[in-house]
């Protein structure tokens, strides 16, 4: 199957990026990294959720580029980016693999808004102690995730008791190594009820189906093991720059109860944004909402950086006249 699958026309299409790069991570795992937009424009990085691929963020990568330089990569195994060939997977794998992205993109002291969904916002807590990560994030925005006991509390299975029945199918069911084939009618209402609000259009349901159902299943199987096991609780206390949380209360993968814990728990929260009706596919299910709250922070924490190259230039041809 190609893993390659995501939509070639209408919003959910990815557009063709300005340019395209390999990151190197720490233990040698290649990434594929896409840079849109001006390249002088303030920068918004964006990493995407289990299952999920570069693919995902299409709408907002579309939206934010005419003003940002949006850099976007694959998690390592998902769309472009090779399967690890060290395992298991770690949480500090996605850690390592986040700072490699900064580093290939964002010039010495440059700062950006970073946005990560689900998996891609775990991706900032396993970050969130390093020095080179809060160097560079200006703020973060945290889409539909959690930072443990995302298997016990999920509600895919749809048991009218929770306990140990629920959590033990709810295992066997996220961390199946079954292929999840082609996509059928029958795979996008299972997708649909697992992972969207019931409200989702069938054109956001597909485009879902495609990219989830491209991740190899050997990848989805690994990254499950590491999904099952999180505990980030102490890392969210250590995102120290400006924070939003953003989450559907309908969410099953990531019930809404994980975004309102996590704001409680962060040093910096500015804001929690909870969508009526919607599940844990946010940036499909509800584009706009996603790429405004990304738009905001960007407009209120990358405009101090602004300043001081405004100051320098302005230093500068002061200077240049002095010299004249």
């Amino acid at each position: 199957m190609s893993r390659l699958m995501h939509m070639q026309t209408g919003p959910f299409a990815p557009p063709v990026a300005a340019r395209e790069l390999t990151a190197v991570s720490a233990d040698g795992a290649r990434l594929h990294v896409e840079v849109h937009g001006p390249e002088n424009a303030p920068a918004v990085v964006l990493s995407h959720g289990w299952t999920c691929s570069t693919a995902f963020w299409a709408a907002q990568i579309r939206a934010l580029a005419t003003d940002h330089r949006v850099i976007t990569y694959d998690q390592r195994g998902h769309g472009r980016s090779p399967a690890a060939t060290r395992l298991p997977y770690t949480a500090g794998m996605l850690a390592d693999d986040l700072e490699a992205v900064l580093d290939a993109t964002l010039a010495p002291g440059e700062r950006a808004v970073l946005a990560g969904h689900s998996m891609g916002g775990m991706t900032m807590m396993a970050a969130a102690a390093r020095p080179g990560f809060k160097e560079r994030a200006a703020a973060v925005l945290l889409c539909s995730t959690g930072s443990s006991r995302l298997v016990a509390e999920a509600t895919v299975v749809p048991l009218l008791v929770a306990g140990a029945l629920r959590t033990r199918v709810t295992r066997s069911i996220l961390g199946s190594k079954a292929p999840l084939g082609p996509v059928t009618p029958l795979g996008k209402r299972v997708l649909k009820f697992a992972t969207m609000g019931p409200g989702a259009s069938p054109g956001k349901v597909e485009a879902c189906a495609r990219i989830v159902h491209a991740c190899p299943r050997g990848v989805r199987y690994g990254w499950s093991h590491v999904l099952e096991t999180l505990d980030m609780d102490e890392a969210v206390r250590e995102l120290t720059m400006p924070v939003a949380v953003l989450g559907g209360t309908v969410d099953r993968l990531t019930p809404i109860v994980h975004a309102r814990r996590i704001a409680a728990e962060l040093p910096h929260c500015v804001g929690l944004t909870e969508l009526p009706g919607l599940g844990h596919m946010t940036p499909i299910e509800a584009p706009e909402t996603v790429t405004e709250n990304i738009r905001e922070l960007a407009a209120a924490y990358l405009e101090s950086q602004k300043q001081p190259q405004k100051q320098q230039s302005q230093n500068q041809s002061e200077k240049g006249a002095d010299v004249a």
